[in-house]
């Protein structure tokens, strides 16, 4: 899978939108140059499934090991014991060990689709090892005298905090955070640390542990923290988050969250979420109008088969074309049969839309077709009191739409 890289690794960053800020960028690049170089990435265990939010670091991974070098995957069985309060304006709900290690095999699992972990240096580590076993007083003595309160309050995710509480179980976070990084060099030279932007803190805080620590150049590196286009957080959807696993959301829905983004987030989208080579990102990127759809097929069926598989990919755009322009086969539209005896009993269409995933409420549902934009074959309905006719049907079978991008098709039962 190793793909050795004539570029350096800083510069593929920077070139594909991955770059936001580093510790020392001349410094850094001559790391690259000298030979393979150690980088690891934290991800927090606090739900089963990462969303389409942690794309960024993943697919930073991904571009490290094929250009030969070792990327870590830190799923924090840990620090999720505590919770990162970057970012957040409220503590995290707390988790129990047991939850975070069924959360760890999950997300090691999703990260592994997209990572090769018999790569040698390639691995995902939970460093739960090294912090649940961690004596307090000794790592308050050893860990906690390199840092300055003064300094950790002057960084952002500290500042937010402040205004509405910080426990002083999160404001240990940085430095059980930073001690990851220590291990992470003691045990595989690990050499750069990588995450969003609103880890700045807690990243440069590593950095300056080890050089402490162990007299050693190592660095840090931020991503720009992705909005789309149109404001909203990456990886959020009206009808919730674009998980990664395939059981949440299956993967006909996840190819429209990319068949469907924003036109001015396409080629930026394109060079961070696929592996085409940057001249073709370019072209597609240049492309306006209709044409722009070309575009979008691309992107999503790229990012598909990444996460899903190219079987998957496959599929997705076959039920796509089926749904939307009447090609490919309409078994791979997302479908869900109805007996005739339920559809007599009174279906009443804003609680189906729920059920089958095509609004997130029944409020939601009631907005949506209050505003036109709700459909049963070619019945618009009009608010929350419709319900689904055994009429609607033609030869066993109906399209539901939600808006112009949601489609699900209901097959009668035999």
């Amino acid at each position: 899978m190793s793909e050795k890289s004539q570029k350096n690794m800083l510069d593929v960053f920077v070139e594909r939108g991955f770059y936001k800020q580093c510790t020392d960028d001349d410094q850094l690049r001559g790391l690259f140059d000298d030979g393979p170089v150690t980088a690891y990435i934290g991800f927090d265990p606090t739900a089963q499934s990462l969303h389409a939010g942690s794309l960024v670091p993943i697919m930073a991974l991904v571009h490290l090991q094929r250009a030969g070098h070792r990327p870590i995957a830190v799923i924090g069985g840990g620090t999720g014991l505590i919770g990162d309060p970057s970012g957040k304006t409220e503590q995290r709900q707390m988790l129990t060990r047991e939850k975070l290690r069924d959360n760890f095999d999950g997300i090691r699992a999703q990260i592994g689709k997209f990572l090769d972990f018999e790569q040698e240096g390639t691995r995902a580590v939970d460093n739960a090892e090294w912090i649940e076993s961690l004596n307090y007083v000794e790592f308050l003595r050893d860990i906690g005298r390199h840092f300055s309160v003064n300094r950790m309050l002057s960084f952002e995710a500290y500042k937010m905090r402040m205004e509405k509480g910080l426990s002083f179980l999160e404001f240990n976070y940085q430095l059980l955070q930073a001690y990851d990084f220590l291990v992470l060099f003691k045990k595989f030279g690990c050499r750069l640390q990588m995450g969003g932007d609103d880890q700045w803190g807690n990243i440069v805080a590593g950095t300056d542990l080890v050089r402490r620590v162990e007299s050693a150049p190592v660095f840090g590196l931020t991503f720009p923290l992705l909005e789309t286009a149109s404001g909203a957080k990456m990886g959020k959807t009206a009808s919730g988050a674009v998980w990664l696993d395939g059981e949440m959301l299956s993967p006909y829905d996840y190819y429209q969250y990319w068949i469907n983004v924003d036109d001015r987030d396409v080629e930026k989208f394109l060079g961070l979420f696929t592996l085409l080579p940057m001249d073709e990102v370019r072209r597609l990127g240049r492309l306006e109008g209709a044409d722009i759809r070309e575009a979008k097929a691309v992107l999503a069926y790229q990012a598909t088969a990444l996460c899903h598989g190219e079987a998957a990919a496959k599929e997705a755009k076959q039920g796509a074309q089926a749904a939307f322009s009447g090609q490919g086969d309409v078994d791979r539209i997302p479908t869900t049969q109805l007996t005739a005896e339920r559809v007599a009993s009174v279906v009443r269409a804003a609680d189906f839309f729920v059920e089958i995933g095509l609004c997130e409420s029944k409020g939601q549902a009631t907005k949506l077709f209050k505003g036109g934009g709700g459909w049963i074959g070619e019945r618009r309905l009009k608010d929350h009191k419709d319900v689904l006719l055994i009429t609607d049907f033609e030869n066993g079978q109906v399209l539901l739409r939600a808006g112009k991008k949601r489609r699900h098709r209901v097959v009668l039962a035999d």
